[in-house]
């Protein structure tokens, strides 16, 4: 992973071998979830950010982490809770005395959120001020304090956990901010031979030690790569249809107008192409395809499709819905070619 690649089908074995690397690697912490671990590798290589939504217990939090200690990239971990103020996680300037000329001023002391990857720990549980400050960060990769712009670390990402069943304290995320991540990705329990497995790790003497296997240089290289990734017209119509059929109003399906309050906008089109670039490199291809936008659609437009109170009561989620929306985009033209 030394060398620059010459052409894109070498970039892709070099992106898909990466990329196997640091699932063994954190494999040897976390049991299952590989469809988590594959969604939160193509969110960073897509440069985006990511919230991980499950009940507690599932090792969130150890997920994020164990994906830290196996790139060689700056990690700090927020706990998000109701008294968090913006400057506790952008910093502040304080004053500063000069212990030989006694000469005081003030000294910007960055906070938590100049890292590389910040885990943004129940990120519903601060209020909507410091998630604010969290979100412009996410968004313009920068921090303002005392009139001074200051750039964020290449590479940064946000990734953040919500438990969804607690909801008292809590203050949950309006759409406008869900929208800036680019993957809602679910975290499931364990099947019964993963769960044994997890006991078997975490009730013995055991302790698994994860290795650094790809750098900051490395990773930054390889998210070139995914915007350089060629996608066919085709399969770009593809996307934009299934967005905007996610939409209600007069072209949408019926099951949209339906369920639906409101669909998908441009960031999740741009989200699924960057997702589906990012999908086919894992694969070692040089090029992308419909499946693979298929593929990433779920984790890409769950949070971006808002269902109304007639679908929540006939027990429906956005999962459903996007779906059905794959199928109806799919059989209803013949200009797609993946």
């Amino acid at each position: 992973m030394n060398d620059i690649p010459i052409s894109q089908q070498q970039a892709a074995a070099k992106f898909a071998q990466a990329y196997q690397e640091l699932s063994a690697q954190i494999g040897r912490v976390i049991v299952g979830q590989n469809d988590v671990v594959e969604q939160l590798c193509i969110a960073v290589a897509a440069q985006g950010h990511a919230i991980l939504v499950g009940v507690p217990g599932l090792a969130k939090t150890l997920l994020v982490r164990s994906f830290a200690e196996a790139v060689d990239l700056d990690f700090n971990r927020i706990q998000f809770t109701p008294d968090l103020m913006p400057a506790d996680i952008t910093g502040a300037e304080v004053l500063h005395s000069n212990a030989a000329t006694g000469e005081r001023s003030f000294k910007f002391v960055a906070g938590p959120l100049f890292s590389n990857i910040v885990l943004a720990d129940e990120i519903n549980r601060t209020p909507p001020k410091t998630q604010a400050a969290l979100l412009e960060a996410m968004q313009e990769r920068q921090v303002t304090a005392g009139g001074n712009t200051m750039s964020l670390p290449k590479p940064f990402f946000v990734l953040a956990t919500q438990n969804p069943i607690e909801q008292e304290g809590t203050y949950p995320l309006p759409e406008a901010a869900l929208d800036r991540f680019l993957f809602f990705i679910r975290v499931d329990y364990p099947n019964a031979d993963e769960e044994a497995e997890i006991l078997r790790r975490t009730t013995g003497e055991a302790n698994a030690v994860i290795e650094k296997v790809i750098s900051s240089d490395e990773l930054l290289a390889l998210q070139e790569l995914v915007k350089s990734i060629p996608i066919a017209d085709s399969v770009l119509d593809y996307a934009v249809a299934l967005t905007r059929n996610s939409r209600p109003g007069t072209d949408a399906p019926d099951f949209i107008n339906t369920n639906v309050t409101w669909g998908a906008g441009p960031r999740a089109a741009q989200s699924l192409v960057m997702a589906a670039k990012a999908k086919s490199l894992l694969n070692g291809k040089s090029h992308v395809s419909i499946a693979d936008i298929q593929a990433v659609a779920k984790p890409a437009l769950r949070h971006r499709v808002a269902l109304n109170f007639a679908a929540e009561s006939e027990g429906l989620n956005s999962d459903n819905i996007i779906e059905q929306l794959i199928d109806f985009t799919t059989s209803h033209s013949t200009s797609f070619d993946g």
